[in-house]
Order: C-alpha cells, then sequence, then structure tokens
C-alpha cells in the first residue's frame, strides 16, 4: 500500500494521546532555539560589549518568532484533539 493511499485512507481522526505526545516534541525544537539564540547573545556580548544593545534587539524579536511557532503547535494540538 503506496503513502498516498494510506493518507485518502485517514478518516481525520487522531487519538489525543498521540497528538499531546506529538506536541510535546514539537515543543523541544522551540526550546532549544531559544537556548541557541541567547547563548549567542552572551558570546557576543562577551567578544564584543558595545554591540550588546543590537544583539539584544535581534534576540528578542528571534525569540518572539520561535515563541509564535510554539504556540501555532499548541493551537494545532487543540485542533487535532477537538476534531477526535
Amino acid at each position: 500500500m503506496s503513502a498516498l493511499q494510506i493518507a485518502q485512507a485517514f478518516d481525520g481522526n487522531i487519538n489525543p494521546g498521540l497528538a499531546a505526545i506529538g506536541y510535546g516534541l514539537a515543543a523541544i525544537g522551540p526550546g532549544i532555539g531559544v537556548g541557541l539564540i541567547f547563548s549567542s547573545v552572551i558570546s557576543g556580548t562577551a567578544r564584543q560589549p558595545e554591540a550588546r544593545g543590537v544583539l539584544l534587539g535581534l534576540a528578542w524579536t528571534t525569540f518572539a518568532i520561535v515563541e509564535v511557532l510554539a504556540l501555532i503547535g499548541f493551537v494545532v494540538y487543540f485542533i487535532a484533539t477537538a476534531a477526535a
């Protein structure tokens, strides 16, 4: 059976426990991303202290983008469990 046939046979119902595990795994990515963002800011500030303001501005912007991705995953989790 091909992947296309499996996808067409899917009735749209997903186990809520499976959706929770999926969201938990998806939240790992933004967590790692936030850690990398702020570790880079700390390294950059240690190397060039006068660039602290610019680095923090960029860090907060990218932090917001990464967290929006986590919130989108949270919304998709609730949509998946509401469909079940």
